[in-house]
């Protein structure tokens, strides 16, 4: 596929959250709120315009990630900046087909030369091992909404630079954008096309 991958304009922005309310509808309950997060985190000093990019194809937008600023705050009282990236959203006609894969990698990559030692994600360990995710247990982080005594295998962190984060322990605390109010989200649905709400086997097994 021939895709070009670019920053997203603001013109775009209403565009790009319903790519991603297409993208995550019904899949981890019914309905979704990455729409609402992704507008949210736009509003927030955290959310990182540089790596705000979409994916083209045929002069259609059918991808975007985007990254904000997170902290890692040790036992010292510490406050070690890291970054976070999602939602990443692929239209489902342009899922499975490398969309996601060149988004992550070039958007890393452009994050490395922009000076950030690391990225921190939650998200399935088997996808994200190809691009170098470790358990940030292994590292002595912890996501600060998860019991400190859980190895969180699905909280994930990859080093940008050569020991980024060596030396680096405590609890992750990122924006407050991922966290959505069921009467906000319903408002906001109210603005995108009609959906219907269902539970999917998917949701079943996670």
């Amino acid at each position: 596929m021939d895709i070009i991958i670019r920053n997203e304009a603001k013109e775009e922005y209403f565009e790009v959250e319903n790519l991603t309310r297409e993208a995550f509808w019904n899949v981890y309950k019914p309905g979704c709120d990455e729409h609402l997060v992704l507008h949210n985190l736009r509003t927030q000093d955290s959310f990182i315009k540089e790596l705000d990019l979409v994916a083209v194809f045929n002069h259609q937008i059918i991808g975007n990630i985007v990254y904000s600023r997170a902290y890692v705050e040790t036992e010292e009282g510490r406050q070690i900046e890291v970054i976070i990236f999602g939602p990443v959203s692929i239209l489902p006609a342009y899922q499975h087909l490398g969309v996601g894969k060149r988004l992550i990698e070039t958007s890393m990559n452009l994050a490395k030369q922009m000076g950030f030692r690391a990225v921190l994600i939650t998200g399935s360990p088997r996808y994200y091992a190809q691009y170098g995710f470790a358990p940030a247990f292994n590292f002595g982080i912890h996501y600060h909404d998860v019991p400190m005594d859980y190895k969180a295998d699905f909280f994930m962190v990859k080093e940008l630079i050569e020991n980024g984060l060596k030396g680096v322990q405590g609890i992750l605390y990122d924006s407050s954008a991922f966290f959505t109010e069921t009467d906000e989200l319903e408002k906001f649905d109210k603005l995108f096309p009609k959906k219907v709400k269902r539970i999917t086997k998917r949701q079943l097994h996670i």
